[in-house]
């Protein structure tokens, strides 16, 4: 019942100010900012993680409800990324690394780039993906250097 009423809440604030897509750009980019800032800080660490894996929940949650206006095939993507969001965040808050909250920066600041992107065909303001750096090499989606 508690995330139906976060879930509520958050579809209330978009009615009130800019368009949803705005509303879900900002929040994600938020959570984004934070988990940046988070590094080396271990305290801050768990309380972006947790901030990072609430605004997911309620996408979650909002998508997956039946008046959701996206189309099927969205809807499952935006899903199986909520899943992977959980998987990557419950391994970060088990084993913290850095490199952990990369992945989940890369995410934010992506989608919201992809939200921010007009309907008449704008480019959007892509974050440019973390790059291997030279010598390190690929393991299972994860760059060891």
């Amino acid at each position: 019942m508690q995330q139906n009423n976060r879930s509520q809440a958050y579809r209330s604030s978009q009615r009130l100010g800019s368009s949803a897509r705005e509303s879900e750009a900002q929040a994600l980019l938020e959570a984004a900012r934070r988990l940046d800032a988070a590094v080396g800080d271990r305290d801050a660490y768990r309380a972006a993680l947790r901030l990072n894996w609430r605004l997911w929940t309620i996408i979650q949650a909002d998508v997956s409800g039946d008046d959701s206006p996206l189309p099927d095939e969205i809807r499952q993507n935006i899903l199986s990324l909520s899943v992977f969001i959980d998987k990557h965040t419950v391994s970060a808050l088990a084993d913290p690394s850095d490199r952990k909250l990369r992945v989940l920066i890369d995410i934010n600041r992506n989608i919201a780039a992809g939200l921010m992107t007009s309907a008449e065909g704008d480019s959007p303001q892509v974050a440019e993906p973390a790059r291997p750096a030279v010598g390190s090499r690929a393991v299972g989606g994860d760059v060891i250097a």
